[in-house]
């Protein structure tokens, strides 16, 4: 039964015995780890030359001999890699590492030393500082696939990475006494505020970015129309600030809402401003950056799947089809039409309008679309709560939308299409 644990090998001295491929990997690990290498061979590959060359490792160019493990106390070998292509030799190493009292790893043999090296896997990103060991059982290949199993798991953002202790020594993982969560507000270091555009509300379609952050996020500020079936994968001791408006009602203004952003970073918080779609198009991710940078917090954008297109898509209308129209304009109908006729003003007469936010003024936009021009026969699509279970397009043309509508019960939130790309979901049906 092998006992785990890591070691802090920073100034270190330690030995690697052998120049071939395996004893230039396990060098420059122990050189990323700060360690004082010196390697033993008689000929070394070009990486570890270089890194003779650039000083970072001393090479002894000479076979092994007894004796290279034995140090005075202030200057003794701490870890031995048995590297070489002769299982003698590596066995003459480990007798002597056992008997000097060194840690050996055998490469040839890992139940030959005093030590293994297990695979490991690295975070980065959000994930920066975790270093996860995996042990195989003495098999190496069971170890790797488990290894780059969670390896996987932290790219996509699926395991939880955030921190819940400052970090006071760059080479320690925590060098702190204090329980989790038990650390000041002046132990922590600034935060973040990432904008992460949700898309359009299945959670399996948040961008890979978009899910490492909201992995590593101490405070997960949320929209009604993000995926919210993620916030409930996040552990307990994240909080969750609700701020999600619905149509007529916005219980934490905008105002309100851009200094949470603030005020959180500035409490030593990384904060994930979830939002539905894009937090760019039509979503006030601009006003929310200006005021983070505007009080010196850092601020990232995570671009998501816009609504605009994503939920025609799940009703079988692309927004662009060959033949039919080669551009489409994306307008906010909350206010009426005015927005959408300024954006059709310079756009072809076959542009396809995407509206969002206009089911309450459906009857107002669609009239004053007419007036400004556009077919009363054209198609139009009325398509709720795109890329949800309860998913439901409504078929019309924009002369007769408001009445269907009406019939129909047609809610927010809701995207509405008007254009003849429309008619080819007769064709291709639900996509989603």
């Amino acid at each position: 039964m092998s006992y785990p644990l890591m070691l802090h090998l920073r100034d270190r001295r330690t030995l690697v015995v052998g120049g071939g491929s395996v004893a230039t990997r396990r060098a420059l690990a122990l050189v990323d780890a700060g360690s004082r290498v010196e390697v033993v061979s008689p000929r070394i590959s070009p990486e570890l030359s270089e890194q003779v060359a650039a000083g970072r490792v001393f090479w002894r160019p000479e076979p092994y001999r007894s004796g290279l493990l034995q140090a005075s106390a202030a200057d003794r070998v701490w870890l031995v890699h048995a590297a070489t292509d002769d299982p003698a030799v590596n066995a003459q190493i480990a007798e002597e590492a056992e008997q000097t009292g060194v840690f050996c790893i055998r490469a040839d043999d890992h139940s030959g030393g005093s030590a293994r090296v297990p695979a490991v896997a690295v975070g980065n990103g959000p994930a920066e500082g975790l270093t996860i060991a995996v042990s195989g059982g003495a098999d190496p290949r069971r170890a790797v696939a488990v290894r780059d199993a969670i390896d996987a798991g932290l790219t996509a953002g699926t395991l939880p990475v955030r921190r819940v202790r400052p970090v006071r020594d760059a080479g320690t993982d925590s060098s702190t006494s204090r329980g989790a969560g038990e650390e000041s507000a002046g132990d922590r270091a600034p935060g973040w505020v990432a904008l992460v555009g949700g898309g359009p509300g299945q959670a399996d379609l948040i961008t890979v970015r978009g899910r490492q952050l909201l992995a590593a996020a101490d405070v997960v500020v949320a929209d009604r129309l993000g995926p919210r079936e993620l916030l409930a994968e996040l552990p307990a001791e994240v909080e969750v600030i609700d701020v999600g408006k619905t149509p007529g009602n916005h219980p934490v203004p905008q105002s309100q809402i851009n200094q949470i952003l603030v005020d959180q970073a500035r409490a030593g918080h990384n904060v994930v401003r979830l939002k539905g779609g894009d937090p760019f198009v039509l979503g006030r991710g601009g006003e929310e950056a200006l005021h983070c940078a505007e009080h010196g917090v850092v601020v990232e954008v995570v671009p998501g799947i816009s609504s605009a297109i994503a939920v025609p898509a799940a009703a079988g209308i692309p927004v662009t089809h060959r033949g039919v129209t080669a551009s489409f304009v994306v307008a906010s109908a909350h206010r009426g039409a005015d927005d959408a006729i300024q954006a059709l003003r310079d756009a072809p007469d076959d542009a396809t309008l995407v509206l969002l936010m206009g089911v309450t003024m459906l009857p107002q936009t669609a009239q004053a679309l007419i007036d400004s021009g556009r077919r009363p026969d054209t198609p139009v699509a009325m398509i709720e709560r795109g890329w949800t279970p309860q998913q439901r397009t409504t078929v019309s043309t924009l002369e007769k939308a408001p009445l269907i509508a009406e019939q129909e019960d047609v809610g927010a939130p809701a995207v509405i299409v008007i254009g003849d790309v429309v008619a080819l979901r007769d064709r291709l049906g639900d996509l989603a």
